[in-house]
């Protein structure tokens, strides 16, 4: 085609050359007009739906100083405008007068008993006036007297001033006095007068030292509660207990809760406990983050198939999972 036959001369054109060859104010209209500009688009601001149209040259040097002089000198000679109807400081309409309520005296009425009537009620003791129901005869102490003494009532009960309950102070527990150290030397001795290992909240513990404890427990016979709750144990020191349930046949109760194991290490405790038949209680609970469907189902079917389980610390998410180790457990019990 003669059209494309035109074309074909521009395809070894150098563009670099070319653009090298422009000059300053060539380079700029060629900007311009290679703009990509959508004046239609609402979203853009009013600056970017046009081309700039604000390049001019300054009309003169700039005095900041001069420009408010002549600015308050304009203001000054320009008039302010005349008032039609000038000011008179005339009043009209009536000046508002509020009107003096008059103030209301109260008398108090007096009453006039019969002489007989009035000398009873004066002679009368405090007893008589507080079984004629006349509290407003008598004072305060005095109708405590009167009825807390033949009722056994505490006359504290009767004051007129309501104080609140003096609380108590609650302080806070103190921290777990257990030696970590000397604890898992114990262990490592399997000395037969430790039985119960309670290392809670201690924070401080390394994770090398928690797979120690994992690991002598192992050859221990003599350890048969072990708790490690809110001791920041993660998946290593999870992984190692597992290892540690599949050996041991004297523990009967673990505590895990409060920690940083996620389903990885869930999973891993789960698969140790299908083999082993001497834990009977265990808590992995209130972890950080929440273990998912996955583990849940896979704690269910342990469940299920270990019958030696009969307390499980754990908030199940799902329901199915839930219903089921529920069910497990009952029957675990009832066996």
């Amino acid at each position: 085609l003669p059209f494309r036959k035109e074309l074909d001369k521009y395809k070894d054109l150098d563009e670099d050359e070319i653009l090298g060859k422009l000059s300053e104010e060539e380079l700029k209209q060629l900007e311009t007009v290679l703009d990509d500009l959508d004046p239609e688009n609402a979203l853009l601001p009013a600056g970017f739906r046009q081309k700039d149209q604000t390049a001019k040259k300054a009309s003169g040097p700039f005095d900041r100083e001069r420009l408010l002089a002549y600015l308050e000198k304009q203001a000054l000679e320009h008039k302010d405008r005349e008032d039609y109807v000038p000011f008179t400081r005339e009043k009209k309409g009536k000046i508002f007068i509020p009107k003096q309520k008059p103030v209301q005296s109260y008398t108090e009425e007096k009453f006039c008993l019969d002489p007989e009537l009035e000398e009873a009620l004066t002679s009368a003791t405090d007893t008589e006036l507080a079984i004629l129901g006349m509290s407003n005869l008598i004072t305060n102490n005095q109708f405590c007297d009167v009825v807390g003494s033949s009722n056994g009532v505490d006359k504290d009960s009767f004051s007129n001033i309501v104080k609140g309950e003096k609380m108590l102070p609650v302080f806070d527990e103190p921290p777990n006095p257990t030696n970590v150290e000397e604890t898992l030397q114990r262990i490592k001795d399997n000395d037969s007068r430790l039985a119960e290992v309670n290392l809670n909240n201690i924070k401080n513990i390394p994770i090398p030292t928690l797979k120690e404890f994992a690991k002598a427990l192992e050859t221990n016979t003599h350890v048969k509660n072990f708790s490690l709750a809110a001791t920041r144990s993660n998946d290593p020191v999870a992984v190692a207990l597992a290892d540690m349930l599949r050996v041991n046949t004297k523990l009967k109760s673990l505590n895990i809760e409060s920690n940083f194991i996620t389903g990885v290490g869930i999973l891993a405790l789960v698969d140790a406990l299908k083999d082993n038949e001497t834990l009977t209680e265990i808590k992995i609970d209130n972890q950080r983050q929440q273990l998912g469907t996955v583990a849940e189902v896979e704690i269910a079917k342990m469940l299920e198939e270990n019958t030696q389980i009969l307390k499980f610390g754990y908030h199940f998410t799902q329901q199915g999972p839930r219903a089921r180790a529920a069910a497990a457990i009952t029957k675990n019990n009832d066996l």
